[in-house]
């Protein structure tokens, strides 16, 4: 059986990180001065690089201060890191799930994510992650979702076609992502955008839980 390729989305998709990222846009807002969007906008952007989806907040209007809430941003965000209780959890079901893979000889693991490197790194050491996928694109090093430049990175990285290829993620940015490089597209329901936005989005399957990736993921590939 060739190898299959299973790229995960971050936020939203394997990490609980709405109330720090929430927090984190407050505080940018705070120090501009300015009124914040909604809690449902900001999360709707979540899976974007950091300055495009403030332009998205902002609404794409010609002066929005995108740049500089995105600065903003990431010092509250790495303030939040040092202060006591800080938490950005697994989603239930999703550690177990990473550990079966890993095990498993016809699979290699990836994340495509809106993070940065540095982000990306926090996370897999806080939950004992490291060494696990053998691709991590970032928006440190390729175009911002739903631009397709992760997955095909990651497919050109570890020569595994789109055939042979799955995003798994939350969002219609990861959704579009993974059809316009010709992979396959599963979304996630526990995450950021519902379940008939990513289906529009061109996700081929829809899983409500994590113990339901593994079954998904044989029967897509004919395995058992």
């Amino acid at each position: 059986m060739p190898v299959k390729l299973i790229l995960f989305d971050c936020d939203g998709t394997l990490v609980d990180s709405q109330n720090v990222i929430v927090n984190a846009m407050l505080r940018a807002y705070e120090a501009m001065g300015m009124t914040p969007p909604s809690r449902q906008k900001m999360l709707s952007v979540v899976g974007l690089s950091l300055v495009k989806a403030m332009h998205r907040l902002g609404d794409d209007a010609a002066g929005y201060p995108a740049e500089e809430l995105a600065e903003h941003y990431k010092v509250a965000f790495h303030a939040q890191r040092a202060e006591p209780g800080f938490e950005e959890p697994l989603f239930p079901g999703i550690g177990g799930m990473l550990e079966i893979l890993c095990g498993r000889e016809d699979v290699l693991l990836g994340l495509a994510t809106g993070k940065s490197q540095r982000g990306v790194a926090a996370v897999l050491a806080h939950h004992g992650l490291e060494g696990r996928f053998v691709t991590i694109q970032t928006a440190d090093t390729a175009p911002s979702k739903p631009h397709p430049g992760m997955v095909l990175q990651a497919m050109e990285e570890t020569g595994i076609g789109p055939q042979d290829t799955v995003l798994i993620g939350d969002t219609s940015y990861d959704m579009v992502m993974a059809r316009s490089a010709d992979a396959h597209a599963v979304g996630v329901t526990w995450g950021y955008h519902p379940r008939d936005l990513l289906r529009q989005s061109g996700a081929q399957h829809l899983v409500d839980a994590a113990d339901e990736l593994l079954p998904l993921l044989d029967e897509m590939w004919g395995r058992g």
